[in-house]
C-alpha cells in the first residue's frame, strides 16, 4: 500500500481538489492521511466528508498542537504503506508526479526526493508575486551550499516532496521544522545504507490561500541561516541511528 501524507492548516480550498487528483494519479491500493492542526477553516472537516466517496481517506485532527515536521511524524504513526509519501497541500506539486517517485522505489531506492535542481525540475516565478524570483534564487543558492557541505548526489535538500520505504522512517526520525527536517533525514538516510535519488518536478503557485511558510526574502534568508546551521551539524553524524 501506498500512504500520502497531507500535513493541512486553513487548506479548505485546495484539500477536495487534491484528494481527488491523488486518487486519479496514484495506483491503487492507496491511502490519504490528511494531518490536520486544527484549522479554523475546518479542512479537517471537508476532508472527513471526502470518507463516503475515498473510504481509505484517514483524518487526524490535532487540537493545540502545531508543527509541519510533528504533523509528519503523526501521520507516519498511523500510516499502513510499505512507502509513503508527502507533500504540500496547497497544489503547489503536481500529484502526477507521484507515480514517478514509485517507480523508482519499485527499481529499488528507498528514498525518492522531487527535486527542483535536477534536469527537467524548476520553480514557476509569478509576476504578481514581488519576491518569487528573489525567493527562488536564494532556495537554489542555498541548496547549492548544502551541496557542497554534505552529499553531491543529492541537489535539492529542501524539497519537503519524497517518497521513502518506511524502513527508512523505522531508523531516521524527523528532527526540526520546515526545511531542516528534510536536510536531516536526507542525509541520515545516506550515511545509513539507504539509497537516494531524485525525480525533477516543477514546483508552482499555491492554487488558494496565503503560504504559512513565509513568502518574503527576508524570512527565507533567516531561515536559511538555520538550515545551514543544520547541515554543518550533520558532518558530526556517524549513522546507525535507531528511531524512539
Amino acid at each position: 500500500m501506498i500512504s500520502v501524507i497531507l500535513p493541512t492548516y486553513n487548506e479548505s480550498g485546495n484539500i477536495r481538489k487534491l484528494i481527488e487528483l491523488m486518487f486519479e494519479e496514484v495506483p491503487a491500493p492507496l491511502e490519504v492521511v490528511v494531518v490536520d492542526d486544527d484549522s479554523p477553516d475546518r479542512t479537517w472537516e471537508v476532508a472527513k466528508k471526502m470518507k463516503s466517496v475515498y473510504p481509505s481517506i484517514k483524518v487526524l485532527r490535532r487540537v493545540g498542537k502545531k508543527g509541519l515536521t510533528s504533523a509528519l511524524r503523526d501521520g507516519i504513526k498511523i500510516a499502513e504503506g510499505n512507502t509513503i509519501v508527502w507533500m504540500d497541500a496547497d497544489l503547489s506539486i503536481p500529484p502526477s508526479k507521484i507515480p514517478e517517485l514509485l517507480e523508482k522505489i519499485i527499481e529499488g531506492y528507498d528514498m525518492v526526493i522531487g527535486s527542483r535542481y535536477v534536469a527537467g525540475g524548476g520553480t514557476v516565478i509569478l509576476e504578481k508575486e514581488d519576491d518569487s524570483l528573489v525567493l527562488a534564487i536564494l532556495s537554489f543558492v542555498l541548496n547549492l551550499v548544502i551541496q557542497k557541505i554534505l552529499d553531491p548526489s543529492v541537489h535539492d535538500y529542501t524539497s519537503g516532496f519524497v517518497a521513502v520505504r518506511k524502513a527508512v522512517l523505522d531508523q531516521v526520525r524527523l528532527k526540526g521544522d520546515h526545511g531542516e527536517y528534510f536536510i536531516s533525514l536526507t542525509y541520515k538516510a545516506i550515511k545509513n545504507g539507504f539509497r537516494v535519488t531524485e525525480v525533477p518536478y516543477i514546483l508552482g503557485s499555491r492554487s488558494y490561500g496565503v503560504s504559512k511558510t513565509g513568502t518574503r526574502w527576508w524570512h527565507y534568508f533567516l531561515k536559511g541561516f538555520n538550515y545551514l546551521i543544520v547541515a554543518f551539524s550533520m558532518l558530526f553524524y556517524r549513522g546507525t541511528e535507531k528511531r524512539k
